[in-house]
């Protein structure tokens, strides 16, 4: 008994009413998700791809499509071609422009895309330059040394020995195309890839230029002066147009990227336009008040501290943070975080002085010492404590009779 198909529509999971766009979309989709090269050995996912592409070869035709929608699966079954998709004929179907996407996000290939003879912009150059963080801040100029192709003076960048030129590539008569075909689940399909013996340009060199060996450029070493400006973040890249590698056939250059890479700060730290950093405050200076300074990328600035202040209580430097990028006129802000410090080493004298201050407040050297002494008289005579809480007790009793 032959297999009962499903609708198309159905199978691509589009409605009736998709457009070609949707149903190319759909396909594409499922082609990509059951291919047998994404799933040796699937017996299951190749059933499925099949379906999916006699689908997509009636419903992206007009003609079969206006045929199906009046007859359905009837109206391609005569001639034994029904019962199962695995006899439907390909043949007329067109999966050139499906496949080369399709080939080209799995291996990363793909079809060529037609070359242009005309004049091509040439490819960008990357490169990257270290900065200090105060450097990132405030800008600064540096100069790059690089080695940069130019086009052969001797040939003036065509690659072609002086007094010959070039020729029109024989193998794709000087379109930069061949077209090729393929054997698939489809029968024969037609793709096309760019040229391999004149990469896509149309023209072979037989006598080579000597000096840059028929590639048409040289290499040079250069030093180019790149600004970078105020407030530029670490791996940010700044954009030098027309460093890069020469055009062909006349095209403009390429751009220089240049990646910044910001040094560590052994002080601050960079949020957006913010600035974050610890300064110590001493004992003295937390408890009573009073000025300390602190380092900011502006120098050092006076802070006056407020008695009573705390480890971790933040302090805000405004406008003493990164400069923005877009609004040259706005900083970000400094955030400095005060750590108190308690000193190491003290004088028999200092320690005197501090048990007296600590005498004079609350007394927390002798904390522990009267907690255990109290300790102590409470299990001596737990009778007055048994006793203080009987007389409680009653009393308690008596109000709520």
């Amino acid at each position: 008994m032959a297999e009962q198909k499903r609708d198309y529509y159905e199978v691509l999971g589009v409605d009736k009413n998709a457009d070609d766009a949707a149903i190319k979309k759909a396909y594409r989709a499922l082609a990509k998700k059951y291919h047998p090269d994404m799933n040796p050995g699937d017996q299951e996912a190749e059933k499925k791809f099949k379906e999916a592409s006699e689908a997509y070869a009636i419903l992206s035709d007009p003609e079969k499509k206006r045929q199906y929608d009046q007859f359905g699966h009837a109206a391609f079954e005569q001639g034994g071609g029904g019962g199962g998709f695995g006899g439907f004929d390909f043949s007329g179907a067109d999966f050139t422009d499906i496949f080369g996407d399709l080939f080209g996000d799995m291996f990363g290939g793909g079809r060529s895309r037609r070359q242009s003879n005309g004049p091509m912009k040439g490819s960008n150059v990357r490169t990257s330059v270290r900065i200090t963080f105060e450097e990132a801040v405030f800008g600064v100029e540096k100069e790059l040394d690089l080695t940069l192709k130019d086009s052969c003076p001797t040939c003036k960048g065509s690659g072609a020995k002086p007094g010959t030129s070039k020729t029109t590539c024989g193998k794709c008569g000087g379109k930069g195309q061949v077209v090729f075909t393929q054997q698939s689940f489809f029968g024969t399909v037609r793709n096309v890839q760019t040229c391999p013996d004149c990469g896509g340009s149309g023209q072979v060199i037989k006598e080579k230029c000597t000096d840059c060996h028929g590639s048409g450029y040289v290499s040079n070493r250069k030093k180019i002066q790149v600004t970078i400006p105020a407030g530029i973040d670490h791996g940010q890249s700044i954009r030098i147009r027309d460093k890069g590698e020469p055009g062909v056939n006349g095209g403009p250059r390429g751009d220089l990227l240049v990646e910044v890479m910001v040094q560590r700060h052994p002080i601050f730290q960079r949020q957006d336009y913010n600035i974050y950093s610890t300064v110590p405050v001493s004992f003295a200076v937390a408890a009573l008040g009073g000025e300390i300074l602190v380092d900011t990328v502006d120098g050092r600035v006076v802070y006056d501290v407020k008695a009573g202040a705390q480890t971790d209580t933040k302090v805000r430097l405004k406008g003493k943070g990164v400069p923005s990028l877009r609004d040259k006129s706005y900083r970000g802000d400094h955030y400095v975080t005060l750590v108190v410090q308690t000193p190491e080493k003290l004088s028999s004298e200092a320690k005197e002085l501090l048990r007296q201050f600590d005498a004079a407040t609350d007394n927390s050297l002798e904390a522990v010492k009267k907690y255990t002494e109290n300790k102590k008289d409470k299990e001596k005579d737990p009778k007055d404590s048994k006793d203080s809480g009987g007389k409680g007790s009653k009393k308690k009793k008596g109000l709520f009779r």
